[in-house]
């Protein structure tokens, strides 16, 4: 029966196909499985996807430790050696099932400002990964994927579980990220795998050091502040939450025939009366309870900076797939360059709208949306 289907032409020009472009199927498998996590992964507050997510962290490690023995002559078992060559590709498959998952939930909480250093970071790994094949045997880059794979995952899974997003709950997540790549590099040092002890305090000193690395981009605002993530916002003449059901009413100045997809308003045409209303929605997972505040910044180029001019918060409280929902409003604005930041408690950026300001004798025409 396999010889049948081994002769028929179709499976003969696959194989052909295959051998021809060989050298790119590392990016065609990256492709693929990127676009499969961004249709499948939904929510970051998923308890199922968490759970594979975990597994997938708890496999890696397995494999890692697997892999390293077995490089080192540790293991004797044959079942274990025979299918050693397949290590550094299950070692790519978990890593990619991470990185690429992480991508997309960094993705959707990073502002491509400050925060999307590290959402570069997890790019280039989720990158790196598809051509890191004959590298994965080296245990201080096992050691150091294995870190910011645990540590990525972590920062965000114990705020869902605890529901709560603060200092102590990004430290909690890194400790444990710490303590578990610590506990995999004492158990191969007892397993004899480092050469002296000093390789071994080397590998210590790795974790340690990404350890306070990572700190040092978290309390400089260049981590984006998962699981929170900004899904829409813009600037309007007008926004108000319905008394009778949970719809926002938005009005912003009435678009011009060719400007289908503009839906705020990005020039502000200011007349006397009119009010600057900011409206944003910040998905937030379930019962998890945050400040965010609307950071109102106008430019001044005489002194070629933006300058503050209020801070406003209000209280969100995940439940929405589109975010919850918040305005903050300003009367008297000068015309110029405008911008508000939407920021957490700790001043960490969720997003940014810029726009300007003109002023006009008359009120403009506004169109009204709901959301």
């Amino acid at each position: 029966m396999f010889d049948f289907l081994a002769n028929l032409g179709f499976v003969i020009k696959v194989k052909e196909w295959y051998e021809r472009f060989e050298r790119f199927n590392p990016v065609a498998f990256f492709f693929g499985g990127f676009t499969w996590d961004s249709l499948t992964l939904k929510r970051i507050d998923q308890l199922f996807d968490n759970l594979i997510l975990l597994t997938y962290l708890l496999l890696l490690g397995l494999l890692m430790v697997i892999t390293t023995l077995v490089e080192h002559d540790r293991i004797k078992h044959p079942l274990l050696l025979k299918y050693r060559e397949w290590y550094p590709l299950g070692l790519q498959f978990f890593m990619g099932g991470l990185f690429s998952a992480y991508v997309i939930f960094y993705f959707q909480s990073a502002s491509f400002t400050k925060t999307g250093l590290f959402l570069a970071i997890l790019v280039g790994l989720l990158v790196a990964n598809e051509f890191l094949e004959s590298k994965l045997k080296n245990i201080y880059l096992l050691l150091a994927i294995y870190f910011l794979a645990s540590f990525s995952f972590f920062i965000f899974f114990i705020p869902v579980l605890l529901k709560a997003l603060n200092i102590y709950t990004f430290i909690a997540g890194g400790l444990l990220s710490l303590l578990l790549v610590l506990g995999v590099t004492h158990f191969l040092n007892k397993m004899k795998v480092f050469a002296s002890h000093k390789h071994y305090l080397a590998a210590g000193v790795l974790a340690v050091g990404l350890f306070g690395i990572i700190n040092l981009l978290y309390f400089t605002n260049r981590i984006p502040p998962v699981p929170l993530s900004m899904k829409s916002g813009g600037i309007y003449h007008h926004a108000s939450k319905s008394i009778s059901d949970d719809n926002f009413t938005l009005k912003f100045e009435r678009p011009a025939w060719y400007q289908i997809l503009r839906s705020s308003d990005t020039t502000f045409r200011h007349a006397a009366g009119d009010t600057v209303s900011c409206f944003t929605a910040v998905f937030a997972p379930t019962r998890l309870t945050k400040k965010i505040y609307h950071h109102w910044q106008q430019y001044f180029p005489n002194r070629k900076q933006w300058l503050t001019t209020d801070r406003l918060g209000f209280e969100i409280t995940g439940y929405r797939d589109g975010g919850y929902r918040g305005i903050t409003r300003k009367q008297h604005v000068s015309p110029g360059k405008w911008r508000v930041d939407v920021e957490t408690s700790e001043g960490i950026l969720l997003g940014r709208i810029g726009f300007e300001v003109e002023r006009v004798e008359q009120q403009v025409a506004l169109k009204t949306v709901y959301r």
